[in-house]
């Protein structure tokens, strides 16, 4: 513990409260070294739960307004949900991909044409085929399931991935 005298101002480090006046080295003064006052358990676990409380809530907050504007910019959205493979008729397999198109807004939206891009092992665009799902319009929350075959042989393909054509393309 720290104290100061009050006439000099010479500080002093103390490892116990002393039990009576304490006397200056430097000038002579005498003065009372009073107790710390304690803080009360309780008060300090309720001013520490408020914190965490008030940590939680702003962490919530953060969270659903990325999750709102996320919804927001991307309204429309696509995930694969399997691949399988398919024989064809002359004995060569291809990717069956499966998946679905889910309008996350509150609104109608316009089904987009889908792009199912095959990647070789070195992360170069092998074929990028695209497709229309079977729904045109999507009512506000909704889904609309979609499967397609690659053209492309198995054996050059190491990664697939589904994409929206944006306008433009």
């Amino acid at each position: 513990m720290k104290t100061v005298c009050e006439f000099c101002k010479t500080e002093y480090s103390l490892d116990v409260v002393p039990n009576g006046p304490v006397k200056c080295a430097i000038c002579g003064n005498t003065w009372i070294v009073h107790r710390p006052q304690r803080r009360n358990p309780m008060l300090v676990f309720i001013a520490s739960m408020c914190a965490l409380l008030a940590a939680i809530v702003f962490a919530v907050a953060v969270l659903y307004q990325y999750q709102v504007k996320e919804i927001r910019d991307n309204p429309v959205i696509a995930e694969i949900s399997a691949i399988t493979t398919d024989t064809d008729e002359n004995g060569v397999q291809h990717f069956l991909v499966s998946g679905r198109v889910m309008n996350r807004s509150e609104q109608i939206y316009g089904v987009p044409s889908l792009v199912i891009v095959s990647y070789d092992t070195k992360g170069n665009v092998i074929s990028r085929q695209r497709f229309m799902p079977s729904a045109t319009l999507l009512d506000a929350g909704t889904d609309v399931k979609f499967k397609h075959k690659l053209s492309v042989p198995i054996d050059k393909v190491e990664k697939i991935a589904v994409e929206l054509e944006t306008q433009g393309k």
